[in-house]
């Protein structure tokens, strides 16, 4: 997920995108926990994405 291809969605598609990555980082975590997750860089990749989805999400919101 690069941020030019964020900053070309619109606020309402950012936070379903948001909510997404974030039950998405749950499930990896549950997984992880369990010993059920092979991939585990996943769980950082995902981090990375929720936190440029959020600092995107800032910049249009404007605060």
């Amino acid at each position: 997920m690069k941020g030019s291809d964020l900053r070309d969605k619109t606020v309402e598609e950012l936070k379903t995108e948001l909510l997404s990555l974030s039950e998405q980082r749950f499930k990896l975590r549950m997984q992880h926990a369990t010993g059920q997750l092979g991939q585990t860089h996943l769980l950082k990749e995902t981090q990375k994405d929720i936190a440029r989805l959020k600092t995107v999400l800032r910049e249009k919101v404007g605060n």
